[in-house]
């Protein structure tokens, strides 16, 4: 290769080993506004209605039919009035035809025995009523019992079914987010790897073209990589007859030649003996218009 198209060569692989660092950085920042660009994974159970709160408690409602059964009191009273007054006309008329004692005996007695029979029909009426308010209690009892199991039922099955739903909306929402985790780790590991392996490849390209200009400089000899910044261990060993420096150094990157060599700065010379850029931002030196020998020295 020769030190021109060395130089053409360094100079078009670092363009590209920058295109593809700006490439990289410009997929990095994509996929970090597609990631932030994602709609938000939802909940699809997250509305879930609890349906125990429709299960109504109904027990206040039962009552027992037979709680306020009353006696049918108000035809007794009027038979013992009926009564009352029938004895005391009796009276009235015993007492105005001088009937005898015995008589008005007998009529109070069938007075008596009329008001006992009335007596005796109420506590009939009350024994039978106390009976229908122990079986309606035991009705009621019963009907609340059961309204408490259905109640229980229902919230037993429907907190069953609201864990599940729960349970399943937390499984799809983890199930979404791992994989579309994972999808971005693989597309950003791709982009990445791609980026990379562009640079590398630029890198290298560059790298052989400054060793294509390190051979080419060796074997040409009338031009080499003279900028300061290029070299180190750089000492002054002598003038030239027209009293340029002479310096002993080493090249920096190796690929310009390894060992000590014998040249002068370009920033110490005449213009028209500099090249500017002449390899990548190092300025080189045409020694076949100084009176310098550019060489490698035997230490």
């Amino acid at each position: 290769m020769s030190v021109i198209s060395g130089i053409i060569a360094g100079k078009k692989a670092k363009k590209a080993a920058r295109a593809a660092g700006r490439e990289q950085k410009k997929n990095e920042a994509e996929l970090e506004r597609i990631k932030k660009s994602r709609q938000t994974i939802i909940n699809p159970y997250s509305t879930t209605t609890d349906l125990s709160e429709l299960a109504q408690d109904l027990s206040g409602q039962i009552s027992n039919p037979f709680q306020q059964l009353g006696v049918a009191t108000a035809a007794a009273e009027i038979q013992m009035e009926q009564s009352d007054i029938a004895l005391a006309n009796t009276l009235d008329t015993i007492r105005a035809t001088g009937a005898s004692a015995g008589g008005a005996t007998a009529l109070a007695q069938a007075a008596l025995q009329s008001k006992k029979g009335i007596a005796a029909s109420i506590e009939q009426q009350e024994a039978q009523n106390e009976k229908l308010r122990a079986q309606g209690e035991q009705q009621l009892q019963q009907q609340k019992i059961s309204e408490q199991q259905r109640l229980q039922s229902i919230a037993i099955s429907e907190g069953q079914r609201v864990q599940a739903a729960e349970a399943a909306g937390k499984q799809f929402e983890f199930a979404a987010k791992e994989n579309r985790t994972n999808a971005d780790l693989d597309r950003a590991s791709g982009m990445i790897s791609q980026s990379m392996a562009n640079k590398a490849s630029a890198n290298q390209a560059q790298a052989s073209a400054i060793s294509g200009i390190g051979t080419g400089l060796a074997q040409v000899g009338a031009a080499a990589l003279s900028s300061r910044g290029s070299k180190k261990k750089i000492r002054l060993m002598s003038k030239s007859p027209s009293g340029l420096n002479i310096y002993a150094f080493e090249y920096i990157n190796k690929a310009f030649g390894e060992g000590v060599w014998q040249g002068v700065m370009a920033d110490e010379v005449p213009s028209n003996a500099v090249i500017k850029n002449f390899a990548g931002d190092f300025d080189g030196v045409d020694y076949s218009k100084i009176d310098v020998e550019f060489k490698q020295l035997s230490l």
